[in-house]
């Protein structure tokens, strides 16, 4: 790996900086829009079940704030319980905002590094150019200096493009996971709300 390194030159380094963050963050995303950290589906019948036997508590809210990211979405109307319905709902969709960027964390920068990733195996190829083009002279060429400017040029396109594919269909997987979650949150906030207003039973 060590000689691939080597003969792929300095422009690599930027490449593997890059796939190291991707892998990061495809691990940390992986961990944080699991359902049970996001939406459960036994959170809200739990929260209407003690709301109905005990009322809004300043414990429930606490829980609800330090729980799954839903709970943020719960403790808002039920901190408002005995307002408006408008207020009710200008209250969630403040929540939901603030849990929208939480689920949206990170996808930016891997998009980002599948954009960017290409564009440096695209640099790596220039680099890997200029060394050709250098290594010939009047009095002939240089084939050491021309097989490790072909090296460079061709691990860098390699290197760039193998790190671009898993990102874009990591952050294309991710995208249609937090909107599917968006959707469910959506669902069950609503469900909330109308129990709140005595419009819907549990």
């Amino acid at each position: 790996m060590l000689s691939i390194i080597e003969a792929a030159g300095w422009p690599i380094w930027f490449i593997i900086l890059t796939s190291v963050v991707a892998l990061a963050i495809i691990g940390e995303r992986f961990w944080s829009l699991r359902t049970s950290v996001v939406a459960p589906r036994d959170l809200l019948p739990a929260t209407v079940r003690e709301y109905q036997s005990k009322g809004v508590t300043q414990d429930l809210l606490n829980r609800l704030q330090q729980g799954p990211l839903i709970g943020r979405i719960f403790a808002a109307a039920l901190a408002n319980e005995k307002s408006p319905r408008e207020v009710i709902k200008d209250s969630v969709e403040d929540a939901g905002r603030a849990v929208m960027l939480e689920l949206e964390r990170f996808l930016n920068t891997l998009g980002t590094i599948a954009t960017v990733s290409t564009l440096l195996g695209l640099f790596g190829t220039i680099v890997g150019m200029i060394e050709i083009f250098g290594s010939q002279t009047p009095s002939g060429g240089n084939p050491a200096q021309l097989a490790h400017g072909i090296s460079v040029a061709l691990y860098n396109t390699l290197f760039g493009i193998g790190v671009a594919i898993p990102a874009v269909i990591f952050y294309r997987h991710f995208r249609n996971r937090v909107d599917v979650l968006v959707v469910e949150m959506e669902s069950q906030a609503i469900k909330l709300v109308e129990i709140l207003r005595g419009e819907r039973r549990a």
